[in-house]
């Protein structure tokens, strides 16, 4: 029996493609629990009307992306921290830090997606990778500088 598939299924098919599967999988597993449907004129329309649909929602989420991107690539973050002899900090610069800097900015990023290379120990200007989108990283200029 052909079947459209409604999700990823292991060693059958990926969401969206219409696959030959044995009719008894179809009617007794497949269908019932609504991850495939059988091959029709209306539903083969339906599920190219939904591509189209995510497909314009996948372009939305790109250039808000995109645009988020360049406004954190466009800012340096000027981070002060207490440091000692030979500008080495009392601690370190943490995701947490860039994160609520980040914030006061006004960009919301989760510290999760913010990836620190190397620990920032000593005062002086790095740049900072951010993940934004799984496929888009943006790169961060950081300044630490000496709290007085």
């Amino acid at each position: 029996m052909r079947v459209i598939l409604l999700e990823d299924i292991e060693n059958v098919g990926k969401k969206g493609e219409v696959v030959n599967v044995k009719d008894g999988f179809a009617r007794n597993y497949l269908i019932p629990k609504g991850v495939a449907l059988k091959v029709t004129k209306s539903n083969i329309k339906m599920i190219e009307e939904k591509k189209k649909k995510l497909e314009k929602e996948r372009e939305k989420e790109i250039k808000t992306v995109e645009e988020l991107k360049n406004r954190i690539e466009a800012i340096t973050l000027n981070i002060k921290k207490k440091a000692g002899e030979e500008d080495t900090l009392f601690g370190s610069v943490t995701s947490s830090d860039i994160e609520e800097a980040l914030k006061a900015e006004g960009i919301e990023i989760d510290k999760k997606n913010i990836l620190l290379h190397e620990h920032i120990k000593k005062l002086g200007e790095y740049e900072v990778e951010v993940r934004i989108h799984p496929s888009v990283k943006a790169v961060l200029k950081i300044n630490v500088e000496k709290e007085e």
